[in-house]
């Protein structure tokens, strides 16, 4: 891993709203999703520490992202990777070395989260590990403030809500609208009958610089994702992050090596 800046962001959560407050959750979700549009390419090492209904794994991944879609995640031993999931977005494939198998298939939620223990499409892990986040299909949307916080909620022609939690930095507190920078803190889904689907949790944000020359990004270092249905409690803490770093040919495909036994997966 190259070198990055990573500084602990002062301030405490909670506090009072902007004195001029954006009034338009539309452009609230805009203006946080604008001040990502630089984070093209993120590498990392983060422990991880994965729970559900067939048991605890916890271990270091070594993580490769090109957004919008193209993943890898090796999992990593004292004697090297266990494990090596790649997705260019359309192709899966996931080399487990421990069973002395080689998985291929279609990228899709089942596929990913063999490895990562989340159960979402390249994209939309992708996005929850750079601070951001999928969205329902909305048909109307609404926002309040309160303790320093927009608290953005969409309502889906399913019945399904989704409820967004973006900080407002203490230090742009008395900035007008549009030079108010946010954190991500909470995204979750509730079903039509008011169940929870899925939450997602960032903390521990620091800023991060960018090697090719943009303004550093404030990255979240801590991530837990929730599926309360299916037991699933997933706990991403970062050691490093470098961004925007170059991308090699072949990072996001893989070959299966000689000797393991090939095995072509669907998508449940």
């Amino acid at each position: 891993m190259g070198a990055a800046l990573a500084l602990p962001l002062v301030g405490c959560p909670g506090g009072v709203c902007p004195a001029v407050r954006i009034e338009d959750p539309a452009t609230a979700l805009a203006s946080y999703q604008q001040s990502r549009e630089t984070l093209r390419v993120m590498r990392a090492e983060a422990r991880v520490d994965r729970r559900d209904e067939e048991g605890r794994i916890r271990g270091t991944v070594m993580m490769f992202l090109e957004r919008p879609d193209r993943v890898r995640f090796d999992a990593m031993t004292q004697m090297g990777p266990a494990a090596i999931l790649t997705s260019d977005g359309t192709t899966f494939a996931l080399t487990d070395l421990r069973e002395d198998r080689f998985y291929v298939g279609p990228t899709c939620p089942s596929n990913i989260e063999r490895l990562l223990g989340i159960p979402l499409a390249g994209d939309e892990v992708a996005l929850l590990l750079t601070g951001q986040t999928p969205r329902i299909e909305s048909t109307r949307s609404e926002m309040r403030c309160d303790g320093g916080t927009y608290h953005v909620t969409l309502h889906g022609n399913d019945g399904r809500t989704q409820h967004l939690a973006l900080e407002v930095r203490p230090e742009d507190r008395e900035q007008p609208p549009e030079q108010q920078q946010m954190r991500l803190r909470e995204s979750r889904v509730n079903a039509a009958n008011g169940s929870l689907e899925w939450r997602v949790t960032w903390d521990d944000y620091r800023a991060v610089s960018d090697p090719s020359g943009g303004a550093a990004v404030t990255m979240p270092f801590r991530i837990q994702f929730e599926q309360p249905s299916r037991g699933i409690d997933t706990l991403v803490r970062f050691e490093s992050i470098d961004l925007n770093a170059e991308v090699p040919a072949d990072a996001f495909v893989q070959e299966a090596r000689p000797g393991l036994q090939v095995e072509t997966v669907q998508c449940e």
